[in-house]
């Protein structure tokens, strides 16, 4: 199976290129450092890219910048860093790969617990995370030839925890992340959200409320981070 990982070079991206490698997929890793390079704010740099690479059976979307940020303190260049990369970046992404994928093909996008547990200065990235599932859900309607679209809402991964201040043993590893992008691709959902396990809405882990009192320690100048 021939897959395309933008993100590659990521925390979780690089734990899904060793998983998918390991179960046998052949791995395009994207990123603007790549060649062919993809910088997927620009709908000319995006055609671009795919017309370099051909038919693929599965995109996989992970990352994008966001700003974090106090509701008060936030500049318009945030919003617009948020806006450009992390939400419409992967929306464009999709919109020009469906073309390439082959029947029965699947397009994974990366939103973040977030989206249901948010933390104080991430309105901008909960925002973010929730559109695209509402992108997702609706636009799984409008897919044909049994292509797909899924969204994987990561938590925090232990590996980049203690950047936010917070213990890494709350959180799961990128390895056990990567597992539901494995997921998200062999599970024959359409227009549906994947949660690590232990990590979905509901569950006590994860982004609960039982890391409420190290919020005050958290660094929000971080962007680029896929939670």
């Amino acid at each position: 199976m021939k897959a395309l990982l933008i993100g590659a070079s990521g925390t979780i991206g690089k734990a899904v290129d060793y998983l998918l490698t390991k179960q046998g997929f052949t791995l395009i890793g994207a990123s603007r450092s790549t060649q062919p390079s993809v910088d997927f704010t620009s709908l000319a740099s995006i055609d671009a890219f795919y017309e370099q690479i051909g038919e693929l059976d599965a995109i996989l979307l992970i990352g994008g910048d966001a700003a974090f940020a106090p509701l008060d303190q936030l500049t318009d260049s945030q919003i617009e860093l948020t806006l450009a990369s992390k939400l419409m970046g992967q929306i464009n992404m999709a919109r020009r790969g469906i073309a390439r994928l082959r029947p029965n093909g699947v397009l994974v996008m990366t939103g973040g617990m977030l989206a249901y547990a948010p933390w104080p200065a991430t309105s901008m990235v909960a925002m973010v995370n929730a559109g695209l599932e509402g992108f997702v859900r609706a636009a799984a309607l409008d897919m044909t030839l049994g292509r797909r679209l899924v969204i994987v809402h990561p938590p925090l991964v232990a590996e980049t925890a203690g950047l936010f201040g917070l213990d890494g043993t709350s959180y799961p590893t990128a390895a056990t992340v990567a597992q539901s992008y494995l997921e998200a691709v062999e599970s024959g959902r359409n227009g549906t959200a994947v949660f690590v396990s232990g990590y979905a809405p509901a569950s006590d882990s994860g982004l609960s409320n039982k890391n409420a009192d190290d919020q005050d320690s958290r660094d929000f100048s971080l962007t680029n981070y896929t939670i």
